[in-house]
């Protein structure tokens, strides 16, 4: 793993985002919502607040809500919180819901029907500026991530996000972070390009079509016993 393209991982258990008039609904007027502990990610906190999510096969309580308040209200689940629930759910980036399931949100003093809102986060990363040069990405490529250790894998179509106001690291689901027995702090590797960046083989036929962040990282040369290594 190359030392100038690690990042640590930030592991993302199933949380909420609720509008201040969804909080004031679950859990009363004018009710703010409580620090439990601060985020990596400046100004963000878990709340001490949870709610149950109802789908329409079964529910999910204590579902931590994240603060602060956002303009509008979001369910990030993993996909087997989907199929617990009965919810087929769409990968989207964060804040894009349009279109998405919805589910009941049920809170000590009261519930509230999300028409929409319910999702898989896209797998992305936060970084800064600085960080984003060192690594050559940039804001709104997809780019892929490895990880080593037993049950090692690259993830593909990893969204990249750019600001001085983050804290660099890769953000994984809890299905994810399974999959490759991958903690919080561990570190992974940025691949902006499977093909320039990780291959060995030179003046490959195909390379030039691939595009960046692309989820093809196998090819004709490697089922000749060509590794990517």
């Amino acid at each position: 793993m190359k030392e100038d393209r690690r990042i640590p991982v930030a592991m993302s258990a199933r949380h909420v985002h609720l509008s201040k008039e969804h909080i004031e609904a679950l859990f009363g007027p004018g009710h703010e919502l409580t620090p439990l502990f601060d985020l990596s990610q400046p100004g963000q906190f878990a709340a001490k607040e949870t709610v149950e999510v109802l789908g329409p096969k079964r529910s999910l309580s204590r579902v931590r809500v994240l603060g602060p308040a956002r303009p509008q209200s979001q369910v990030e689940l993993a996909v087997t919180d989907g199929v617990i629930l009965g919810i087929n759910l769409p990968v989207r980036v964060s804040g894009d819901t349009r279109g998405t399931p919805g589910a009941h949100l049920i809170g000590p003093r009261g519930a509230v029907k999300l028409p929409e809102g319910c999702i898989v986060a896209a797998r992305h990363i936060h970084t800064t500026p600085g960080d984003a040069q060192r690594l050559g990405i940039s804001d709104g490529q997809k780019v892929y991530v490895r990880f080593g250790g037993p049950r090692g894998l690259i993830f593909d179509e990893v969204v990249v996000r750019v600001s001085e106001n983050y804290v660099t690291e890769l953000h994984l689901d809890t299905d994810e972070g399974n999959s490759a027995a991958i903690s919080d702090g561990d570190q992974v590797e940025v691949i902006a390009n499977l093909c320039q960046d990780y291959c060995t083989v030179q003046n490959c036929s195909i390379s030039s079509s691939v595009e960046q962040g692309q989820g093809r990282p196998y090819c004709e040369l490697t089922a000749e016993k060509v590794s990517i290594r």
